[in-house]
């Protein structure tokens, strides 16, 4: 068939992309509350867009367990469920596993560098208290052996089952056990830099499964 002219249709999905991350950093962020209603014609209202955007972020954002969606009646925000976080926390830390085994061979001395550099920031925010700059920090020390990895079906799942754990990240990031992280990121780049690829996995999978549920 004929190549259509005029502009690729880019724009939609970059919207439809952002309204999602903004209604999902709304939820993780504790700025639409678990239990909440959720109106797709408030939330159009909210972000500026129409409704179509909203409603198919709406749908993604229960797949992947952020909320609660009854065709025809009402969406909520999920509470926070303890089966749903442990059955996130299972695969988020399985797909880490795998990414920093596969990344390791791959891994460059600017890709350590980097993850030192993070980890720096790590621990200062979780010194300071600052459980934001601390949920920063740790997204970019470990998104450097998942981008070396590129795997794009792992980084996929990942984007959408990460955030389910944010909560449970800020649970521990406001703690004294937040410190813990910083000596499982040291080890991790250690591992890495010495090219042993099973330990330093072994380290993901560990920092990922231990985090807390609201039964632990």
């Amino acid at each position: 068939m004929p190549i259509p002219r005029g502009e690729p249709a880019i724009g939609r999905r970059l919207l439809r992309d952002d309204v999602y991350g903004r209604l999902r950093e709304a939820i993780v962020g504790g700025v639409l509350a678990p239990g909440e209603q959720l109106r797709d014609a408030e939330l159009a209202a909210w972000l500026g867009v129409s409704r179509t955007p909203v409603r198919e972020a709406l749908l993604r954002l229960a797949e992947a367990g952020l909320v609660v969606a009854k065709p025809g009646r009402s969406t909520v925000v999920s509470p926070l469920d303890v089966r749903d976080l442990r059955d996130a926390r299972d695969v988020v830390a399985a797909l880490h596993e795998v990414a920093v085994r596969a990344a390791v061979a791959g891994l460059t001395t600017s890709d350590l560098t980097a993850m030192s550099a993070a980890n720096d920031r790590f621990r200062a925010a979780v010194r300071d208290g600052d459980v934001e700059a601390a949920l920063r920090a740790d997204d970019d020390l470990h998104a450097v052996p998942v981008a070396v990895a590129a795997n794009r079906a792992l980084a996929a799942v990942l984007e959408t089952y990460t955030p389910v754990l944010r909560r449970a990240e800020r649970l521990r990031f406001s703690t004294l056990a937040g410190r813990a992280s910083v000596a499982r990121h040291d080890e991790l780049i250690g591992l890495c830099a010495a090219g042993d690829a099973e330990r330093a996995a072994a380290v993901a999978f560990d920092t990922w499964h231990s985090l807390p549920t609201t039964e632990e």
